[in-house]
């Protein structure tokens, strides 16, 4: 990062735009003008690709194909078709992501599958802090299965990991601090206690780039929404190890899970791969809008795509740090660039009028209860300068 003495100027992050190698990517988005959007962690920004995707499907393909575009237009193929593209974003095979349902429909899926690969184990370990989610489905299956949920503090999760646990559940980068868990490790230390893992990739997929065949993850779930940029509900995803496919079992088994679908068998076959984690008809508007959106993504290094964004956050935090010292703000991310999703949050007393007033002066983030300013830095659109403008507003 350049300088100009000891402070950071606006001139020193438009040299920094100018040599962006992702900068191309701003284009593929419609940003409303005069507005700078650093909630991307919460809902992505529009992709221009999608809104004639979605005309194109309301109006040719629903509009003049009808049911033949379910076959004509690759509608009933779009989970595998979706869920190969997420695959390229988080180290996976084609076959081994399916765009389906919810993210907490796909948790309880996921590990509903995990707990019957371990029947001899009697506790879900979880992350206390996690986001609630996670914690209230885990505590479901938990109870549907005669498991115990376990939710441990952060500092106390290696030490936790026994050959008591059948399934560690955990978000990958935690919604409130934005502190990044060390997937490899943690992994490895599921799998050295005989226990298998989940991964919570929603603040993950689309800001950065995890590798989940390398570090061999049982399973992960995850939104299309926020750094996927799919739109408000649109589809999410689910992987599992292609390892685990051949024995896969949930309790969601519908129809579009089975092995033959349309042949309406009165007993239920599940497919021989991962379609049988399809529970039902998929959302085909939402779904199509999501495919539109990964185009984004097209010829983008997530190496790239990491490095910028951990030097979005590095400034934010810096600017804020020479901006507005003594005004009662305090760093709640890890300081640690290396340790820190894509998101930077501060407390301070005052959180929710401050972001009530950032909001009106076009700026937006938002809040967690009772005082953290959270702010997401979805690199695909924004610029160095917009950090600067962010702080100086």
């Amino acid at each position: 990062m350049t300088r100009s003495g000891s402070f950071i100027t606006r001139t020193d992050l438009a040299r920094l735009d100018a040599e962006d190698p992702l900068a191309f990517a701003r284009d593929r988005f419609a940003l409303p003008e005069g507005l700078i959007y650093l909630d991307g962690n919460s809902l992505g920004a529009l992709p221009r690709a999608v809104l004639p995707a979605v005309q194109q499907t309301v109006s040719d393909q629903w509009g003049q194909g009808l049911i033949r575009s379910w076959n004509d237009a690759g509608w009933i193929d779009a989970p595998q078709r979706v869920g190969a593209r997420i695959a390229a974003l988080i180290g996976a095979a084609p076959d081994e992501v399916i765009a389906a349902d919810s993210t907490s429909v796909n948790l309880f899926k996921a590990l509903s599958a995990a707990l019957r690969l371990r029947p001899g184990r009697s506790v879900i370990l979880g992350e206390a802090g996690d986001f609630p989610t996670n914690t209230y489905i885990s505590a479901s299956a938990a109870s549907l299965f005669a498991r115990d949920f376990k939710g441990v503090e952060t500092h106390d999760l290696m030490a936790q990991i026994n050959e008591q646990v059948a399934v560690v559940v955990l978000t990958h980068v935690n919604y409130r601090t934005g502190r990044l868990h060390d997937m490899a490790a943690l992994t490895q230390r599921a799998h050295q206690a005989g226990a298998l893992i989940l991964w919570d990739l929603c603040h993950t997929a689309g800001a950065m780039p995890c590798d989940l065949s390398a570090n061999q993850v049982d399973f992960a779930v995850g939104c299309g929404y926020k750094y996927l940029n799919g739109g408000p509900g649109a589809p999410a995803f689910v992987y599992a190890a292609r390892r685990h496919h051949a024995v896969l079992a949930h309790p969601l088994t519908g129809w579009l899970g089975h092995d033959a679908p349309f042949a309406f068998e009165k007993d239920y076959r599940p497919a021989q791969d991962l379609r049988r984690m399809i529970a039902g008809t998929p959302p085909v508007l939402g779904m199509q809008a999501l495919e539109a959106a990964l185009t984004a993504f097209d010829g983008i290094d997530l190496h790239a795509l990491r490095a910028k964004s951990q030097a979005l956050t590095e400034i934010f935090i810096a600017l804020c740090e020479q901006e507005l010292e003594g005004q009662g703000f305090a760093l709640f991310s890890p300081r640690d660039p290396d340790q820190r999703g894509s998101q930077v949050s501060f407390t301070h007393q005052q959180a929710y009028p401050i972001m009530q007033a950032l909001i009106a002066r076009g700026v937006i983030g938002d809040v967690r209860a009772p005082d953290i300013l959270r702010f997401g830095f979805a690199p695909l659109y924004l610029r160095h300068v917009d950090v600067w403008d962010a702080v100086a507003c």
